[in-house]
């Protein structure tokens, strides 16, 4: 019987096992696909730097800027307590693998613990649904009014007020 697979599949098919079997990590995360990531470097309190040099965008949630002082560094902060540098995280993609600034988009786990709804849980994110990943966009939603009632986190204050999407659009009002 002749062999009916392909060649230029046939060849796209050995150059990924080769890949995968080198231990050559992704780009990218297809959707449902995971990979496994060694933190690096935190840059900001809903996304980090793997050593392999992928950046890695938290999907889900969205964490302060670095310019709402002083609430970003202290986002920033949390995530590396839940993450530092050299922690093993398996990453799991969903529907779109990356972002326009070439990101990989992923939900984090730490063990069973799932590393973005811990951050809204304890008050460091909220949840931010961009379709189509909206694949754990409830428990954010559910994490987030429990953050909010217990006042967790930056919920303890009024850092908030402005959520990180409306700063960005320069939608709030700034101090002087």
């Amino acid at each position: 019987m002749p062999n009916m697979l392909n060649p230029g599949f046939a060849a796209y098919l050995v150059l990924t096992l080769s890949g995968a079997l080198a231990g050559c990590a992704p780009s990218r995360l297809p959707a449902q696909q995971t990979a496994d990531c060694v933190v690096g470097h935190i840059v900001d309190g809903d996304t980090f730097r793997c050593r392999d040099g992928r950046k890695v965008r938290l999907i889900g949630i969205d964490s302060p800027e670095q310019r709402q002082r002083p609430y970003g560094a202290q986002a920033q902060a949390a995530l590396v307590r839940m993450a530092p540098p050299g922690t093993a995280l398996r990453l799991e993609g969903d529907a779109a693998g990356t972002d326009r600034y070439g990101r990989v988009l992923a939900y984090a786990w730490l063990g069973s613990i799932l590393v973005n709804e811990a951050l809204v849980r304890e008050g460091w994110a909220v949840r931010y649904t961009v379709p189509p990943n909206i694949k754990y966009a409830d428990r954010f939603g559910g994490a987030q009014q429990e953050a909010r009632a217990r006042g967790r986190g930056l919920w303890s204050g009024r850092a908030f007020d402005c959520v990180p999407a409306d700063f960005r659009r320069g939608k709030c009002l700034r101090p002087l």
